[in-house]
């Protein structure tokens, strides 16, 4: 891959290893200043609109200019960000901040893979930078709890460090020196030497284009596919993460920690499919996952069934007398439960990462780097401020988390077969390897 690759990877992983502590220290502060519960998943809200809002521009600005440079500005706004927060910002405002950031970072950090690799080592790239993502969203969540633990502010606050007043202050100083070592790593980005185009102050003009960008991708025979792939996975992903949430505290009678966890066994699951997905697929082959995507949503339902696991009776005096038999049917539904959250993670890492090279590809060859990826983030992220607010609407109106679940997993595959109808349809109009064939990078 080169030195260039992964020193993007280890940027990457400070960088987003921050913002998920940064998400945990957040939720803290709010509950310190006795905010309203509903104000925690805003900051979700609130950092995912920056994607959305600003897609038009933060592609243009990304392709204006080597992306390392991108990537370095655009940590420069998470650390502002981060210092507000430190300075007393409200966590909505300030996490807000970050969210532009991150809006600006990542179709540098997406495209420079194009810039810097062929085609035929995309997939194992983004099986790379998915894989690394996934272990730093879990290892930044622990560390943000671990940030926020009472032994830590009892121990922080022992150090008597001058201008500190709040434990919170230590925690948001460590997490900005994370996004400083991105920063750092980011310089050391080699610049690719791909000529970049300048950067237009008409902001209706760069609106025009990021609306022409949107139609030439939805329209191209690959991309179309691939969009709506990545388009429905991220939007899923966000919803189950909060399906999981609730259906482990109603059905499992989890706590709400307890719950959390699960997701970062979805995390795991996820970070195996990528890999996998590396290694055993090359772009031209990355069609030949739809059906994992169409399988993913027939096994999200066989979650209700969990819970009503028949118990293994065990009539062994010895294992009685010492109450094995109560933990044995404790442990056999919770191996189910760790068993089914691992595979729904790996079918959907083992189905998005060629979906997601293929469109970073076709993007590149048909707008740009920078602007393509600026399409996907806006769709990706549009989709999951939609999804979600379909879920919380349902909670809403009272539908049972199981009727939910049922429904969001043929969903998904009903959405997904219908992808595949579409696929199979441009294959008989166009020889989509073709189009592979047409543009070697």
């Amino acid at each position: 891959m080169g030195a260039g690759f992964y020193i993007v990877m280890a940027a990457q992983f400070f960088s987003a290893l921050a913002d998920n502590a940064l998400l945990i220290c957040a939720i803290s502060i709010l509950v310190d200043l006795q905010a309203p519960p509903e104000y925690a998943p805003l900051l979700k809200t609130s950092f995912t609109l920056s994607y959305v809002v600003l897609a038009a521009f933060v592609g243009a600005f990304a392709d204006s200019m080597p992306k390392w440079r991108v990537m370095y500005i655009s940590n420069a706004i998470k650390i502002f960000g981060c210092a507000m927060m430190l300075f007393g910002a409200h966590p909505l405002f300030a996490y807000a901040i970050v969210g532009l950031g991150a809006a600006a970072y990542s179709p540098a950090k997406y495209g420079i893979l194009t810039e810097m690799l062929p085609p035929a080592k995309l997939v194992a790239a983004n099986g790379w930078i998915e894989g690394l993502t996934v272990g730093a969203i879990i290892l930044g969540s622990l560390l943000g709890g671990m940030l926020i633990m009472p032994s830590f502010a009892t121990w922080s606050m022992s150090l008597h460090l001058p201008l500190i007043t709040h434990s919170a202050q230590i925690s948001l100083l460590l997490v900005g020196l994370l996004y400083v070592i991105a920063a750092i790593l980011n310089r050391y980005v080699p610049d690719t030497g791909v000529v970049h185009t300048s950067l237009k102050h008409d902001p209706i003009y760069m609106l025009r284009e990021f609306i022409h960008c949107t139609r030439l991708l939805w329209r191209d025979k690959l991309g179309q596919i691939s969009l709506a792939v990545t388009t429905l996975f991220w939007g899923a992903g966000a919803t189950l993460q909060f399906i999981v949430i609730d259906w482990a505290g109603k059905m499992l009678g989890l706590g709400l920690s307890q719950s959390t966890r699960l997701q970062g066994v979805v995390a795991i699951g996820v970070a195996i499919g990528a890999v996998l997905a590396a290694r055993m697929l090359t772009l031209r082959h990355s069609m030949k996952v739809i059906p994992i995507g169409i399988a993913m949503g027939l096994v999200v339902p066989l979650m209700v069934a969990l819970p009503y696991m028949p118990k293994l009776n065990v009539h062994l005096p010895i294992f009685e007398l010492l109450g094995m038999q109560m933990q044995f049917d404790l442990h056999l539904r919770t191996m189910a439960v760790m068993f089914m959250m691992i595979l729904l993670g790996a079918l959907s890492g083992f189905f998005v990462v060629p979906m997601n090279a293929l469109l970073q590809h076709r993007g590149h060859v048909l707008m740009g780097a920078g602007h393509s990826i600026a399409v996907q983030n806006f769709n990706e992220n549009l989709s999951i401020l939609v999804m979600t607010f379909l879920y919380f609407l349902l909670g809403w109106l009272g539908v049972s988390v199981n009727i939910t679940i049922v429904a969001f997993g043929l969903f998904v595959a009903g959405i997904m077969y219908l992808i595949k109808l579409r696929h199979v349809r441009n294959q008989a109009e166009h020889d989509d390897l073709a189009l592979l064939e047409d543009h070697p990078h």
